[in-house]
């Protein structure tokens, strides 16, 4: 089975900024992707999680940290650039990972988030057939 570095995103908002309903919200954001993913923390390179301003209770991940497995991911956490009028109280990720080149992504939008990309409320696959390069510069 052939092998690719892959590039999965996500996201979702927070009710509260409480430690209790971050840990809520980046739990369930994880465990959607690993069970849509058919991902393992072993697969990752990195995880970056950015989160807007209003979100300050705990890092997410701190969060991810606490999981099995997930405290050998390089990760790392930033705040969103603040845009007005954009979605409040959200925390995001992208993640790279070493993933089958046949196996589709799913890219993980819940909660309020979810209209970030309505594209992507249905699973995503990323076409194969094109050159790595030619995807990233499409």
């Amino acid at each position: 089975m052939e092998w690719q570095m892959r590039a999965i995103r996500g996201a979702t908002t927070v009710s509260e900024n409480t430690i209790e309903a971050m840990r809520e919200a980046v739990t369930e954001l994880l465990d959607e992707l690993e069970q849509r993913n058919k991902i393992q923390p072993q697969d990752m390179i990195s995880v970056t999680f950015s989160v807007t301003r209003d979100l300050d209770a705990i890092f997410p991940a701190a969060i991810a940290r606490t999981r099995s497995g997930w405290d050998n991911v390089a990760m790392l956490d930033v705040q969103q650039m603040y845009v007005e009028g954009s979605l409040q109280r959200c925390v995001r990720f992208l993640i790279h990972a070493y993933l089958p080149v046949s196996a589709p992504i799913h890219h993980i939008y819940l909660r309020h988030a979810s209209n970030l990309r309505p594209d992507w409320s249905l699973p995503q696959t990323l076409h194969t057939s094109q050159p790595a390069i030619e995807i990233l510069n499409s």
